[in-house]
């Protein structure tokens, strides 16, 4: 007599059986659909296990591994360590308000830049957009070698206002200080946030903003009441992207060196201390903290958007 265990075993065997005939052979247009998604999703699926689900895993396990060379034992030392050690917690609060900082300056570039580019006949426009999206292209190596060409104690920009004020160029020299870091990192993220907003411009209802001129708007006044609200899904996506953009940098911090942020300890842990296990705690805080934000901040998103 066939128990309810059997029954569901062959309930799940006969539908698997389909499955696999209706995409290998489908005779419906519904199924002729569905082996297109999934073929469509095949190599997403396939870059996601290998890149993503595969070295998370790794990592995760890792992480509470007791030996920091080989994954043995359970410990929550590694994170009990990251909250309870004031060195790690400086880490974290450097890292936030730096990107914080950064993030907020390049959107506040990028929106003026972007306004002008949608709004106004510009000559040359086209080479413009390809400059100022050009950074895009460039690793964060170069940028903070950029940096140092232009403010370093040999530096164009250093040496240009040593001239000027009598002073010493290694009195002026900023590359490898926090602000020299701001300026990297402003580089590498106005182009990211300029490109979205302009998308985002391109939806803006340009016959609503003139209503509000005719009716006696100033600029100002037209911007803050009538293309703000427009633009705030795209301000949004830009700081989500921005933001997880600066959490991220890695290339630029490692040349210039001038704050301690989770990704330059990340590498210290693994080149310096060889501790694996401390690297793969840090590196899954950071995931876990990325991964939520931009899953609150896409929401909050969506949430706009419907409005």
């Amino acid at each position: 007599m066939a128990t309810d265990a059997d029954v569901g075993r062959e309930g799940l065997g006969a539908t698997f059986r389909w499955t696999v005939e209706s995409l290998a052979s489908p005779t419906s247009e519904r199924q002729r659909e569905i082996r297109r998604i999934v073929a469509l999703c095949v190599p997403f699926l396939t870059l996601l296990t290998f890149s993503g689900i595969f070295p998370l895993t790794e990592m995760f396990r890792i992480s509470f591994s007791e030996s920091r060379l080989t994954t043995e034992g359970f410990t929550l030392e590694y994170y009990r360590q990251l909250v309870a050690d004031p060195y790690y917690r400086t880490i974290a609060f450097n890292t936030l308000w730096f990107a914080a900082a950064t993030t907020v300056a390049s959107i506040a570039v990028a929106v003026p830049v972007a306004h002008s580019l949608e709004k106004y006949d510009l000559p040359a426009k086209s080479v413009i957009l390809t400059v100022l999206s050009f950074p895009n292209s460039l690793p964060g190596i170069v940028a903070a070698f950029m940096i140092i060409v232009l403010f370093g104690n040999t530096g164009i920009i250093t040496n240009f206002f040593a001239a000027l004020s009598g002073r010493s160029p290694f009195d002026l020299a900023m590359a490898t200080s926090v602000v020299g870091l701001f300026f990297a990192y402003l580089y590498s993220m106005i182009p990211r946030a300029l490109l979205l907003l302009r998308g985002t411009y391109a939806e803006v209802n340009t016959d609503a903003e003139e209503a509000a001129r005719s009716l006696g708007a100033s600029p100002l006044q037209t911007f803050r009441y009538v293309t703000l609200p427009q633009i705030k899904p795209g301000l949004i996506g830009a700081f989500i992207l921005v933001f997880r953009t600066a959490l991220a940098i890695f290339g630029t911090i490692l040349i210039l060196k001038s704050l301690l942020v989770w990704t330059l300890q990340i590498d210290r842990e693994i080149a310096q201390g060889f501790n694996i296990a401390q690297a793969s705690a840090m590196a899954t805080v950071w995931f876990v903290f990325v991964f939520g934000f931009t899953l609150v901040a896409l929401r909050y998103t969506s949430a706009e958007v419907s409005i």
